[in-house]
């Protein structure tokens, strides 16, 4: 990560005008209209766990006076499964996990011979997980610099290119350093500052997860990240770039209580020596040892409060089919409700607080998007929007032509020209 230096910010240079050319448009839709020169810079902020009702709460004060000169969204509809990396990796490329690969937060390729798991960076760190292309990369290979203080896959080597700034992730980086760290990014000279740059707090989801969406603990966590936010806008006013900077809120996912009352505990219903699980929790990943698909499935699809899916018939809604990561059988659970087994909640204890993971139509999944900045739309709200459709829009607003993606042209119309 190169070393920050200050000095005013002219942007000089013109960006190349937008063209658009998504995998799922037509002619038409990719003859989009021409936007001006593009100059200014584009934050992209992550609230990890942020759920879209969070907006109404009281403490988010500066986040809804920031909405009210952009545009926001009655709630981000996350993909499926409703999981932190997918859904962050989603965001950044504009496509579904089955298109990009990170299919869930722990998953294994038997290609590659191992299991990733968020918190092994060595085995992360393998670029063949990680499919698609992120903005970064699409700006870069474009002469438009970025930055990341964290995003998943921002500090690995996707198709051979970082960020020019990045900083690996670690959590016990305060939070108001990222936020002072983002401003000097943006105070470089013009021939050295970024002009997208990527930043992300996990406070919200922290709280969420140990203590329930509906807490005073989260909403102190509110108070916290709204705070974050409302010094990032008034650094930006104390440079004077408010009228160079758009500002892009989102989070990946929401989240919803759960107790030890509603728990499935599989090993009631089939012997799970008869299975392997990947990943656990709402959505849960198994594969049957040879010979056991039928009877594991038989066994487990009555179970009430689940839903059993071969990989072939998860409902097309959820896009998750088309990638060999994903495991043969698919478990989801109702809302609220957890997958265990006898021995985990022996070894770990039973579900409190939140999760979240489950069908990404649910509104306690919804997650939060909003906008506002001068090249951005002011006194809107939208409808829900699926977000692959981020990547686009922030292409736009950085003048780059897009990279193959699952958006759409016609979706977060939200720019001034539009």
């Amino acid at each position: 990560m190169r070393l920050s230096r200050w000095s005013f910010v002219l942007w000089l240079s013109a960006a190349t005008m937008l063209t658009a050319g998504c995998r799922r448009t037509s002619p038409a839709d990719r003859a989009s209209r021409q936007p001006p020169a593009l100059v200014n810079a584009t934050v992209l902020i992550s609230l990890d766990g942020f759920r879209a009702d969070y907006l109404n709460r009281p403490a988010a004060v500066r986040l809804r006076l920031l909405a009210a000169r952009g545009v926001r969204a009655e709630r981000l509809i996350p993909a499926f499964p409703s999981k932190t990396f997918p859904n962050h990796y989603t965001i950044v490329t504009g496509l579904y996990p089955e298109h990009h690969g990170i299919v869930a937060n722990t998953m294994r390729d038997e290609r590659i011979g191992t299991t990733f798991t968020i918190g092994d960076t060595t085995i992360a760190r393998d670029p063949r997980w990680w499919g698609g292309e992120p903005i970064w990369n699409t700006a870069e290979r474009q002469g438009v610099r970025t930055a990341a203080f964290f995003w998943p896959g921002s500090d690995y080597a996707v198709n051979g290119r970082y960020p020019t700034y990045y900083t690996p992730y670690d959590g016990s980086i305060p939070n108001r350093t990222r936020v002072q760290r983002v401003l000097d990014w943006l105070t470089l000279p013009v021939a050295e500052a970024p002009r997208f740059v990527t930043l992300y707090f996990s406070t919200t989801d922290d709280v969420g997860h140990k203590h329930g969406p509906r807490t005073p603990q989260v909403d102190a966590a509110i108070a916290h990240v709204d705070s974050l936010v409302g010094a990032l806008v008034d650094g930006l006013a104390a440079r004077r770039l408010t009228e160079r900077v758009n500002l892009v809120v989102v989070s990946d996912h929401g989240m919803t209580e759960v107790d030890s009352t509603r728990v499935i505990r599989l090993d009631e219903y089939v012997d799970l020596a008869d299975m392997e699980v990947v990943d656990w929790m709402p959505v849960t990943a198994v594969t049957p040892k040879p010979g056991k698909l039928a009877s594991v499935y038989n066994a487990l699809r009555r179970v009430p409060h689940l839903q059993v899916y071969h990989k072939d018939s998860v409902p097309e809604r959820f896009h998750y089919r088309a990638n060999s990561r994903i495991t043969p059988l698919v478990l989801l659970a109702d809302e609220g409700w957890t997958i265990s087994s006898s021995e985990r909640l022996r070894l770990s204890g039973p579900p409190v607080g939140a999760t979240h993971g489950y069908d990404n139509m649910l509104p306690s999944m919804g997650a939060l998007f909003l906008a506002a900045g001068p090249d951005i739309q002011q006194g809107r709200v939208i409808g829900p929007v699926a977000n692959v459709h981020v990547y686009p829009l922030l292409a736009r607003l950085l003048g780059v032509r897009p990279a193959p993606h699952d958006g759409a042209a016609d979706s977060l119309h939200i720019t001034r020209w539009e």
